[in-house]
């Protein structure tokens, strides 16, 4: 890789650092490459992306970006799972580090915040934005749906009385 190449990359790196809700970094030794297509296609499902670099152009990338934390966990073999969604890439490596031990969770970063292995855990448990989205939806239109439903009411009572007082005369 020359000197143009690694500056690209540092660059890449730089941005998803810089844009991306939420980093996490994990070790992936021992992972087969089907194992990593696996993680791969599943992150990408939820919105997020994983990147493997040399740790020392991610450190490189890290310096001066709101993420700076996390440059202690750069070592050894390690991969890069973000999103811009504040949850999903933690959501789905979380789920991938209980189903398969090769993949363990060393930390990541929220914004400026660092997260340690307790702390990526804690933001899965978040629910996602579009979750989020739909109980505010779903909050806003139940007072509607109940005002609705209280109007309409009187004049269902009022039409089941006039049915039954035709009953009793038809009777």
């Amino acid at each position: 890789m020359d000197r143009a190449q690694k500056e690209q990359v540092v660059e890449e790196l730089g941005q998803i650092f810089a844009s991306s809700g939420v980093v996490v970094v994990a070790h992936y030794e021992g992972m087969t490459v089907a194992e990593m297509q696996d993680l791969r296609a599943q992150m990408r499902e939820a919105g997020g992306s994983v990147r493997v670099a040399k740790n020392r152009l991610a450190k490189i990338a890290l310096e001066g970006s709101p993420a700076a934390s996390i440059a202690s966990y750069l070592t050894g073999m390690t991969v890069l799972a973000f999103s811009d969604d504040p949850v999903a890439a933690a959501k789905v490596s979380d789920a991938y580090a209980k189903s398969n031990d090769k993949f363990v969770i060393l930390g990541g970063a929220m914004g400026g915040s660092a997260l340690d292995p307790a702390g990526v855990k804690a933001v899965a448990q978040l629910p996602s934005r579009e979750e989020l989205i739909a109980s505010i939806v779903a909050s806003i239109g139940a007072p509607a749906s109940n005002i609705a439903g209280a109007i309409g009411a009187p004049a269902s009572n009022i039409a089941s009385i006039l049915t039954t007082l035709e009953e009793r005369e038809a009777a």
